[in-house]
């Protein structure tokens, strides 16, 4: 009997009518296991991911292959967005026994969850060196039959190896100067001058990297660092990873060019990379940084936001072709003759020559994605924009690509900071609303009665998963900067709660964190990670969110936490700075203050604007007028106007400049 048909994940559901008997993960699994005495089969996957659709259809619709699995093993099925600590402890023991990791992540368990095979997508038949999934059920079924004692010894050599990989905190103290130094070096050593971003092929929009770099910028003056982020923003916008018609950005490109991407779209990947291209625009006035942040905005209202107002996880990489197979990027490619068809003999030409659409393609079977050339040539705004609105009428007719619709928390925190501040920037008060309805959904329904954030809702309803550390820290960011645009300290107050359960339910000694707190599921290890990858870590992302809280209200708590959580950028800085971009981030912040800004006066006006405009890394702004603001913002208390003016206040390290009236020298204290 197949067990997903009641869950909220959109990825489990996907798999609710096949033949496998799937049990989600949960104790009563196990007890099956243990009952049956047979091995269970762990098999964790996201909806939008095109390799896992893959197998499914494969293996796990198969009949032949179901019956095998529901007759040898105890079948699990884990969606990595709802569980991610499940995700994260295999994945770690998948990495370490096979030197890579991926999605569908195949592992195989004993009854009391211990690891002892594993791998990723299996292919029905052999292949390049890879068994079938049959050969590998029947060689782990024997196994588990024939050499029960070398199964148990594996097993618990792999779980004694995990738990000795605890970190402590990292290092001592928190990264200063020689440090950031060493993670620059290291990131230009990776940087391609020729494309942008850093590395090779598959490339990865590394947006956390980049807002390090405008940081150290703003803060040094290091217009190397600049070059950078600009040249690499500049490229991703004008490549096959942005969506050219509706904005927004895929998961990564496949190769170092940015020309074809992995076409599923992200919530996270694109709450980072809108609010990056703002903060770019804030720096530069760069006329294409406001248009990618304001399209990229625009792309997560009209195609993510759901009828509660969360935002939806993913689009799928997936869709239907003109022939009715479902084919990677068929939502998204053109030929030459269909922009023909579309826009008739002249303006397809044009098209293909602006979009660089070719007969041989640019991806698969004379399909091009596309792209702008990197050629600067004159071109007429108001044809492109027609051009434009025509094919991407023409598209809205195609068969759209699958949508996962669960919210999670930690997504919709990122969501939350960059619509908030993009509206804030272009003067676009829905974005604002949209940025305030999603953080009402998380008071209302992620924290509902129990006090505790939930990690997914979907339709309304909250899902069974605990929130993990990266909610807590992702949601308190976006609280922040919403308390930053609104004025309403009701978002500094939620934020605050939430870091008190961050001190009190995921910190260990020294300033380590957990990804887990401390009244979680117990695995078969806690899983820790600080390493940002294509989100900020859960540690990196507490470490800001403190530090914010922190120049907020004066708590000394919380700003020893965040010092304390920095120890682990000061040790992986150096080394992998790729990997530690937020914690960069961050580090940058703590190294500028970060500074206080405290505007007597009313939301929206002149030194509020500027305040929220100004380029000193990570300063927190304060904005209130009226005897009740100090209530609300501990830095409004004793902030009085000036000659009946509106008045700012910019303090740091506990040492306060003349407060000022004059919007011009506002901007100056703050690198604006």
């Amino acid at each position: 009997m197949n067990r997903l048909a009641g869950v909220t994940s959109p990825y489990l559901l996907q798999h609710a009518d096949n033949p496998v008997d799937w049990w989600p993960w949960g104790p009563e699994a196990f007890e099956e296991a243990k009952r049956r005495d047979v091995p269970v089969l762990l098999s964790v996957g996201y909806s939008a991911c095109h390799w896992c659709h893959v197998m499914a259809h494969e293996s796990f619709e198969d009949e032949t292959v179901a019956a095998y699995l529901n007759e040898r093993f105890v079948a699990v099925k884990v969606d990595r967005e709802e569980r991610p600590d499940v995700d994260a402890v295999y994945m770690e023991a998948v990495q370490a026994a096979t030197g890579h990791g991926g999605w569908p992540m195949t592992v195989f368990l004993t009854p009391d969850a211990e690891p002892f095979y594993f791998g990723t997508y299996f292919p029905p038949e052999p292949r390049h060196g890879s068994p079938s999934f049959q050969q590998v059920l029947e060689g782990v079924s024997a196994a588990w039959t024939d050499r029960r004692e070398e199964v148990a010894e594996v097993a618990g050599r792999i779980v004694a190896d995990l738990a000795g990989r605890s970190l402590a905190h990292g290092g001592e103290g928190v990264p200063g100067e020689a440090e950031i130094a060493q993670a620059l070096l290291g990131l230009t050593r990776e940087y391609d001058e020729q494309h942008g971003g850093f590395g090779g092929a598959p490339k990865f929009p590394p947006s956390m990297a980049v807002e390090f770099l405008l940081r150290h910028y703003a803060r040094t003056g290091s217009e190397g660092a600049l070059q950078m982020a600009a040249d690499t923003c500049s490229a991703m916008a004008r490549g096959g990873i942005y969506d050219q018609l509706g904005g927004g950005f895929a998961r990564y490109s496949v190769d170092r060019e940015w020309v074809v991407p992995h076409f599923e779209k992200m919530l996270y990947d694109n709450a980072l990379l809108c609010r990056v291209y703002a903060h770019l625009w804030r720096t530069t006035g760069s006329a294409e940084a406001r248009r990618i942040a304001l399209e990229t905005a625009d792309f997560m209202v009209r195609e993510l936001r759901t009828a509660e107002g969360g935002f939806a996880s993913a689009l799928d990489a997936d869709s239907e072709d003109a022939d009715g197979k479902h084919v990677e990027g068929a939502f998204y490619v053109w030929t030459p003759e269909q922009l023909r068809a579309v826009l008739g003999e002249e303006d397809g030409a044009f098209a293909a020559a602006y979009f660089g659409v070719t007969e041989e393609g640019t991806f698969e079977e004379g399909a091009s994605v596309l792209q702008l050339s990197g050629e600067a040539r004159p071109v007429d705004a108001g044809r492109v924009a027609d051009v434009r609105a025509r094919l991407l009428a023409a598209r809205e007719e195609r068969p759209r690509p699958g949508r996962d619709d669960k919210v999670v928390a930690a997504w919709n925190g990122l969501a939350i900071a960059a619509l908030a501040e993009t509206g804030a920037y272009f003067d676009r008060p829905d974005l604002v609303e949209r940025a305030t309805e999603a953080a009402d959904l998380l008071v209302r329904v992620h924290l509902g009665e129990v006090a505790r954030l939930t990690r997914t809702s979907r339709d309304g309803r909250a899902g069974t998963n605990a929130g993990v550390l990266e909610d807590y820290g992702d949601v308190a960011e976006g609280f922040l900067a919403l308390a930053a645009v609104t004025g309403e300290g009701a978002w500094l107050e939620f934020a605050g709660f939430l870091l008190d359960i961050v001190l009190e339910q995921f910190t260990g000694e020294g300033g380590q964190l957990y990804d887990t707190a401390h009244d979680a599921e117990k695995l078969i290890r806690r899983p820790q990670d600080p390493t940002d990858s294509a989100t900020p870590a859960g540690w990196t992302a507490a470490a800001g969110a403190l530090l914010s809280y922190a120049a907020y209200t004066g708590s000394e708590a919380h700003r020893t936490a965040a010092e304390g959580a920095l120890g682990v950028v000061k040790a992986l800085a150096p080394r992998a700075p790729r990997f530690i971009g937020w914690g960069l981030a961050v580090a940058e912040a703590l190294l500028d203050g970060p500074r206080e800004v405290a505007v007597a006066g009313p939301v929206g006006g002149e030194l509020h604007r500027t305040a929220l405009l100004g380029r000193a890394p990570g300063a927190v702004v304060a904005v209130g007028e009226g005897p009740g603001a100090g209530a609300e913002f501990p830095l409004l208390v004793d902030r009085p106007l000036v000659g009946g003016e509106p008045t700012a206040y910019v303090c740091r390290h506990f040492v306060c400049d003349a407060p000022t009236t004059d919007a011009g020298e506002l901007a100056g204290k703050l690198g604006g």
